[in-house]
């Protein structure tokens, strides 16, 4: 069975580039599809890809103004492009077999947006669902593991420079900020324990991105509000995770989105951070496994 990792650009109808990486093969009954994080992209599912591309195919790519994907000016960094972006990729990757969508903190984000702007067009398509680390509430839980006040003001400053940030287009810091960055982004995104692999890659991610993709959507993120989208989506097989040190998207995030969504099953990992598929690989392809083999289940069925 095909397992090579298949590098490809699909341009959306606004002509955005974006890059795309597929495994498995093109025949299978069921597509995958991983959604990256904020400031990230596709390679933090790489623990996934290849356990996956077994028994579907399996499709990551890089969000608009992130990874190796075309840059974005500040009025096209919001949520509902993102969602658009991901019914156009859904359309050019699987046009005909069911999918099951996996999305990271910020896909987590667009796949909600995606089913608020695109309702019929998830219910037709969408077979499996797992929302990893992610939030329906914008801002509304996260402190940042810190006292409220403290964190108010940390939000504060933090949307402060968010602004500046997007001013400043396709522009990326030098690569030597990553050994800067690397020791934050450490106590930030992981829990215990933690592979410095796993940091290196995802501080390499982080650095990539493009100021303008790293202030810019933020205003979108803290704003979002999703939870009645949630509570109207038809039933399809759901697991929810987070790790139980989270900073970014607390438990509390994915307690809401169980309670709306019923029948979801809800994993909360312990001493895990942000990062699980990097930090519980096991614990996350063992759900998405689950979720491929319902979404076969439910083929058979029908």
């Amino acid at each position: 069975m095909n397992q090579t990792v298949e590098q490809a650009e699909i341009r959306l109808s606004g002509g955005l580039r974006l890059h795309v990486r597929t495994a498995g093969p093109p025949d299978a009954a069921v597509t995958v599809v991983l959604l990256h994080g904020w400031v990230l992209d596709g390679r933090t599912w790489h623990r996934q890809v290849r356990p996956l591309a077994k028994v579907a195919r399996v499709v990551t790519y890089d969000a608009r103004g992130h990874g190796r994907s075309g840059g974005i000016d500040r009025r096209a960094a919001t949520l509902d492009h993102l969602g658009d972006d991901l019914a156009e990729v859904l359309d050019a990757v699987a046009p005909d077999q069911p999918v099951v969508l996996a999305g990271h903190s910020l896909g987590g984000m667009t796949i909600m947006e995606y089913a608020h702007r695109h309702p019929a067009h998830f219910a037709d398509r969408i077979a499996g669902l797992l929302l990893l680390s992610t939030t329906a509430e914008g801002h509304t839980h996260t402190v940042y593991g810190l006292p409220p006040r403290l964190a108010h003001l940390v939000r504060l400053a933090e949307m402060t420079s968010a602004h500046m940030l997007a001013r400043m287009g396709d522009w990326r810091p030098h690569r030597a900020l990553a050994l800067a960055l690397r020791p934050s982004l450490r106590w930030l995104l992981f829990g215990q324990p933690c592979d410095p692999a796993d940091v290196q890659l995802t501080t390499k991610a982080v650095v990539r991105a493009s100021l303008g993709s790293i202030g810019g959507f933020r205003p979108s993120v803290g704003a979002q509000a999703r939870l009645e989208t949630l509570a109207a989506l038809p039933t399809v097989p759901t697991a929810v995770l987070v790790g139980e040190r989270d900073r970014l998207t607390p438990p509390a995030c994915s307690l809401s989105i169980a309670k709306a969504l019923p029948g979801a099953a809800l994993t909360i990992c312990p001493d895990a951070g942000h990062m699980l598929m990097l930090e519980r690989p096991d614990v996350v392809t063992a759900a998405l496994l689950d979720l491929v083999e319902a979404a076969h289940d439910r083929r058979r069925r029908a």
